[in-house]
């Protein structure tokens, strides 16, 4: 629901937000007072001491403010706990209660202070349990109040003021002129703009500031306001309608029929082909890992890398290095030497450069598939993050491509760098002069794979046999020409749900609808519905049955906002065809961009590993898909470590390596699907 309004401006915190730390709260503040009940009857009468009358006198009033503290916190946790994310009229009292409970903080710094003074001056003499019992007190106090603090500049809305001046008269706003309207929308996003632009730039403080990174602090910002701009939503009511789009998603899967079959298209390659790309994909792989360096090999090996490592990192092999390109390679190359298996003289050039839109890479003569070897390393430092997140349209002039050409700004730019290295530089020319009967392979990771992707393309002209394996590449990366350009040459692996593939911003404005909607159509509390989520997903179990988008509604009204989700539309919202017509100045549509290449999905065969037993060994399958099955986020605990390099890695070996056991029954009796 929209924020809670309190102290004349709006927080990211709503009414039915309050329930679990004030529960928290409300148990440490009865453990409290029964401590000092049970002091100050157990010394009842027995304040002798110098400064006995006064301790008296304050247990006494330390005991009365607590208990007005407990009842109005047990008023807050019940108010708090009623209604729904919708239906905030049982909770209307909310703000006074808050109120109230910030008056209280008055008397109880005070009193904390007369604690200290008196533990300070009139303590000699009394009892070590009384002394101890006041400072315990007193400290207690100080930390609630730190934490007080602390969580006030959590919930605290920079732009509060702005948003509540326009959602107090809301009727007022929509019979506003519409010139008027729209500036006000737009004041809004900018200020929103730059305090977004602010925190990014307190967040990369130790980055330089030069043009680059201060175009990317502006196009990050500007992502990022615009994104919830035209919705009243906080934090909770997000997570509780990711945790219920899971369910709702799980509850289709389990209703899907296990026996439907999906013939593949005419122009997939037919199932041997699959299972050659499978294994050319698990050796490039090796590779795509080898880019990530030393901290990968760590985190991949914990109880033997670090000695591998250190037993090269500190020799001085600065001959050897005078053969390699690069800069500040340390325990880099160690780490890539061990984990490709490649010997020194194998390796052309090695780069560990990293600055916003220039990653690191390294070529390589691999000898076991005669090829020449382009490896991009994948997000890995702050500086890449920028990269990724710089997710402007870039247009791309490409030879021999019919339609619009165009890709992720930041990613296009670093492909732009590599290729500038390899063929201005002389990189590629100087591997082939080596190894003229070579073809040429790219291979990366995440952000890697999207380089990796676009660096192909760029080169295709020049080096037309060349192969591209992107392994989890972005969603978001190119235009649907250049996608279907590059299905000659890239193969695109997407491991489960992985999250990174689904990533672009008609897809997260396709997620942001689905939320509204979910959290619109509940009627359950909210505190019961991140309850049931937080359970679900540790341990499983069956979906909740709370009411979704999908009950008893038809799939072309899902482009249509419900009466209690448009409470939540601060402005018409792009997401909804019916309110697509958003004037605003700072509006600007965006560019569709798709997964490259063809699409090979590497799914876990059989019962989910929450439903199968424990320590059990996974299996999976892999198909032929299109980068059309892959246009809405999928919710799962699996959908960040699915995109982990090593992950990917151990599914791919499992497949080459078990190949009877990945073989799915339903391909040995169906020979026309692709499936392995």
């Amino acid at each position: 629901m929209p924020g809670i309004v309190v102290f004349g401006r709006r927080w990211v915190i709503a009414s039915d937000d309050l329930v679990f730390p004030g529960a928290f709260e409300l148990f440490i503040r009865l453990v409290w007072w029964i401590g000092t009940l049970i002091l100050y009857i157990v010394h009842k009468g027995r304040f002798d001491c110098g400064g006995g009358a006064v301790l008296h006198y304050y247990l006494v009033v330390l005991l009365v403010l607590l208990g007005v503290i407990i009842l109005t916190l047990c008023a807050i946790v019940y108010v708090s706990a009623q209604g729904t994310i919708m239906n905030p009229g049982p909770r209307r009292s909310m703000p006074a209660l808050v109120y109230f409970r910030a008056l209280l903080y008055i008397p109880e710094l005070v009193w904390a202070c007369l604690g200290a003074v008196w533990v300070s001056d009139n303590s000699s003499g009394c009892d070590p349990a009384e002394v101890g019992a006041v400072i315990g007190a007193v400290t207690v106090s100080w930390i609630i109040l730190l934490f007080t603090v602390v969580g006030v500049l959590v919930v605290f809305d920079p732009l509060g003021s702005l948003r509540r001046s326009a959602l107090v008269d809301e009727h007022g706003l929509r019979h506003m002129e519409s010139s008027e309207s729209s500036q006000l929308f737009y004041t809004a996003r900018s200020l929103a703009t730059r305090v977004w632009e602010s925190r990014l730039r307190l967040l990369c403080c130790c980055l330089p500031q030069d043009d680059n990174y201060r175009a990317a602090f502006s196009s990050i910002a500007q992502l990022f306001s615009g994104f919830f701009s035209d919705t009243d939503l906080v934090p909770s009511d997000i997570a509780a309608g990711l945790a219920l789009l899971h369910q709702e998603q799980d509850k289709m899967e389990l209703c899907r029929d296990p026996d439907e079959v999906v013939p593949h298209s005419p122009s997939s390659p037919i199932r041997e082909d699959l299972e050659i790309e499978l294994e050319k994909a698990a050796h490039c792989m090796q590779f795509a890992a080898a880019a990530y360096g030393w901290p990968l090999y760590v985190y991949s090996n914990p109880l033997t890398g670090v000695c591998k490592l250190s037993r090269d990192c500190c020799q001085n092999r600065n001959a050897e290095y005078d053969l390699v390109g690069g800069d500040g390679l340390g325990c880099h190359f160690t780490s890539v030497l061990l984990t490709t298996g490649l010997q020194f003289r194998d390796f052309i050039h090695i780069s560990v450069h990293n600055q916003i839109y220039e990653i690191p890479f390294f070529v390589a003569l691999d000898h076991k598939r005669e090829a020449v070897l382009v490896a991009v390393r994948g997000t890995l430092s702050l500086k890449d993050v920028l990269t990724d997140l710089s997710a402007d349209c870039e247009n791309l002039s490409i030879e021999g491509v019919s339609g619009a050409c165009y890709a992720h700004k930041g990613i296009s730019q670093a492909a732009s760098y590599i290729y500038k290295k390899l063929v201005n530089d002389g990189i590629l020319s100087q591997a082939f002069n080596i190894a003229p009967e070579y073809k040429l392979v790219i291979t990366g990771h995440s952000l890697g794979a999207g380089t990796a992707s676009l660096l192909a393309v760029l080169l295709r002209s020049m080096y037309p046999t060349l192969q591209c394996y992107a392994f989890s590449p972005p969603g978001g990366l190119m235009s649907k020409a250049l996608a279907d350009y590059s299905k000659q040459f890239v193969i695109s692996v997407v491991l489960g749900k992985d999250l990174v593939p689904r990533l672009s911003i008609p897809n997260m404005e396709d997620l942001k609808r689905r939320i509204l909607k979910m959290v619109s159509n509940c009627s359950k509390p909210k505190y019961q519905i991140l309850l049931h989520g937080c359970w679900y997903e540790v341990f499983g179990g069956t979906p909740d049955d709370c009411p979704t988008e999908m009950d008893n509604r038809r799939e072309e009204e899902l482009s249509q906002p419900l009466l209690g989700e448009e409470s939540l539309l601060v402005q018409h919202s792009t997401s909804y065809q019916s309110l697509s017509s958003d004037d605003t100045p700072s509006h600007r549509p965006q560019l569709p961009l798709y997964l490259p290449g063809r699409v090979l999905h590497i799914t876990e065969d059989g019962p989910s590993r929450r439903s199968a037993p424990c320590f059990s060994q996974v299996t999976y399958r892999a198909e032929w898909s299109s980068e059309m099955a892959f246009r809405s986020v999928l919710i799962s605990p699996r959908m960040l470590t699915d995109h982990m390099p090593d992950v990917v890695l151990k599914a791919l070996r499992s497949l080459t390596c078990d190949r009877p056991f990945a073989l799915c029954p339903s391909s040995l009796s169906n020979s026309h699907l692709n499936v392995i």
